[in-house]
């Protein structure tokens, strides 16, 4: 009886398991960002528990704005690659401080010297990947113009299975495209050789006439 009623939760949580779903997850101060995919608030927490080997318990917040994820429900609300911040016992989320032009200035670079000339624009780059099976990893640029305008891309690069179907359709394209660009001029040139050899006798006619 045991047996058989481990083997139906077995099967029952994997028919019932929830679709795994990508994240970004961050530390408290924001140096260490990591690409994960989860289901569950618990199974978040648990691969989020790998960016910090002294941490035993953490909470997880929204990066931009500090709000708690404390359900699935709620989790399930976010969009897919959202930035979350792990916190531990003790931290506080703290929103990224603002330098005078209005450019976020990440921590690290508080202490850096004064500069004497006015920020245009601040690029930032966030190299991730989703999967261990990922080739190239994910990309996500932000851009910050005078510290008024921001605008971001995030660029998903896929793995080894997709990238090799996609190098395919992009090839059987090709040959196609080749194939009908060389029944195209057969045609023509059969054409063309069809026509001067009604051109020949019609010619020597023409001549025989004239004598």
């Amino acid at each position: 009886m045991d047996t058989t009623s481990s083997f139906i939760k077995s099967v029952t949580k994997r028919v019932w398991s929830p679709t795994q779903r990508p994240f970004r997850v961050c530390c408290h101060n924001r140096d260490t960002r990591k690409g994960v995919t989860a289901g569950t608030l618990e199974e978040l927490k648990e691969k989020a528990l790998l960016l910090s080997l002294s941490a035993v318990s953490l909470s997880l917040v929204c990066e931009d704005d500090g709000t708690e994820v404390d359900s699935d429900e709620f989790l399930m609300t976010l969009p897919d690659n959202v930035m979350l911040m792990a916190l531990e016992p003790g931290q506080t989320w703290r929103s990224q401080q603002v330098g005078l032009t209005g450019a976020v200035v990440p921590k690290a670079q508080d202490h850096n010297k004064s500069r004497t000339g006015r920020d245009i624009a601040r690029v930032t780059f966030d190299l991730y990947r989703m999967s261990p099976k990922d080739v190239f990893g994910s990309l996500n640029v932000q851009a910050t113009f005078q510290g008024l305008y921001s605008v971001s891309a995030n660029f998903q690069c896929l793995g080894p299975k997709k990238v090799l179907r996609e190098v395919l359709r992009v090839a059987s394209t090709l040959l196609q495209a080749a194939g009908h660009l060389l029944l195209t001029s057969a045609a023509m040139i059969r054409r063309i050789i069809e026509g001067a050899e009604l051109w020949q006798p019609q010619r020597a006619e023409y001549a025989a006439r004239w004598h």
